[in-house]
């Protein structure tokens, strides 16, 4: 007898996960692995919020909470974009999330019904495109390049539903992963302008801002209303375990949103939602960590073309450099797999970020400490030379 099988759950695997297990397998063979494959800072979070963590263990029963968040947690973020962005933002607006991926999964389901169809680039987030899938939403690629900064444009969705027909929602991303680009104010102004006007619903990932190198990020809230903005304290905030992000939700969802969380969720983490409330005051700490990824990024942007390497993404924010090894190889995972090998460098292949195009990509993540930086780039060009 065979017994059923959704569909929802046979999407693709996460190759970055893939190359993880394998490098954590060689370490486990005594032999040394430079971790250059997965988007994780390197320090743990700041001293100010594992204090109130244990603060709050030891004071509080920690039950569950109102499935939006404790109060203290949102009004401390609308308060981050008065102080950051200038933006006047009621904590009615706020939902906290279970890390982005939770804030994602609501977003999706509160704002789209199976079959409708959302925008994307490629390059792009692989969970972005896995969750629309199981959730029965299509996916809808925008191939972007090196020129267009690989980010999408009003002309570019033009030219798709065009191709394809209309679309239903769009994700942007700024800083992108797996590329590093930013959309400027202006470019994110014009895409919030293009989705009002055509009733396209947008999503604005912006949990790598904070972690920028020439300028702040620009967030959608500053110029639409009706888009959600995900973001999370995983990356500048450095608490990738903590499990605990944030949305700012058109008023017209917020109660779905909420009924959706109550149902899925019950609620985040109250033990990482305490913490949280003082991660805004580390900053000083934490801008630390971002000093370290611009040298991590100076170091590697001289040193990898030297590797020859040279075809590489601006990489305005985040700690992610996306490189073009089409001169190289047309099959970047077996690439990563051999560099793995016979250096231990641990890569990311670019399949995972563009199905169609990233047979000659990879990503290397510089969110590591610099000496690992150094040493990678010495171990490449003596491979790659060879």
């Amino acid at each position: 007898m065979t017994l059923k099988r959704s569909r929802r759950g046979q999407v693709p695997p996460f190759i970055v996960m893939d190359v993880l297990r394998d490098a954590n397998l060689r370490e486990d063979a005594g032999e040394d692995v430079l971790h250059l494959e997965v988007g994780q800072p390197s320090t743990g979070a700041p001293s100010g919020v594992v204090a109130a963590a244990q603060a709050a263990l030891a004071g509080d029963k920690l039950g569950y909470t109102e499935a939006l968040g404790i109060d203290p947690l949102r009004v401390r973020i609308a308060q981050y974009y008065r102080e950051t962005q200038d933006i006047d933002l009621s904590e009615d607006r706020v939902a906290v999330t279970t890390g982005s991926s939770g804030g994602f999964m609501l977003a999706f389901l509160s704002a789209f019904d199976a079959g409708d169809r959302v925008a994307l680039a490629d390059p792009g987030y692989p969970a972005y495109r896995n969750i629309l899938a199981a959730l029965g939403i299509e996916a809808v690629a925008v191939p972007t390049s090196l020129e267009e900064r690989y980010q999408p444009t009003p002309a570019a969705l033009d030219r798709i539903a065009r191709e394809t027909g209309d679309i239903d929602g769009l994700i942007v991303a700024s800083p992108a992963n797996p590329t590093g680009t930013m959309l400027l104010p202006d470019d994110m102004a014009a895409l919030c302008a293009y989705c009002d006007d055509r009733g396209i619903r947008l999503i604005s990932d912006e949990i790598y801002h904070g972690i920028t190198y020439e300028a702040p990020g620009a967030t959608a809230l500053g110029y639409t209303p009706n888009a959600f903005v995900v973001n999370s304290f995983s990356k500048y905030y450095s608490m990738t375990g903590w499990r605990v992000g944030w949305m700012v939700l058109p008023e017209d969802l917020q109660r779905s949103v909420e009924c959706l969380a109550q149902n899925i969720f019950i609620s985040v983490p109250t033990l990482s939602q305490r913490a949280a409330c003082v991660a805004f005051d580390c900053t000083e700490e934490l801008d630390i960590n971002v000093a370290r990824y611009a040298a991590n990024r100076e170091l590697l942007l001289r040193e990898l073309p030297r590797a020859g390497l040279d075809r590489l993404a601006p990489a305005d924010g985040a700690f992610y450099i996306y490189a073009d090894v089409g001169h190289l190889t047309n099959d970047s995972e077996a690439f990563c797999r051999q560099i793995l090998a016979e250096t231990g460098v641990a890569l990311a292949p670019g399949t995972d970020f563009d199905p169609d195009r990233g047979h000659s990509t990879l990503r290397i993540s510089f969110a590591g400490d610099t000496p690992t930086m150094a040493e990678a780039a010495t171990r490449l060009q003596g491979w790659i030379k060879s």
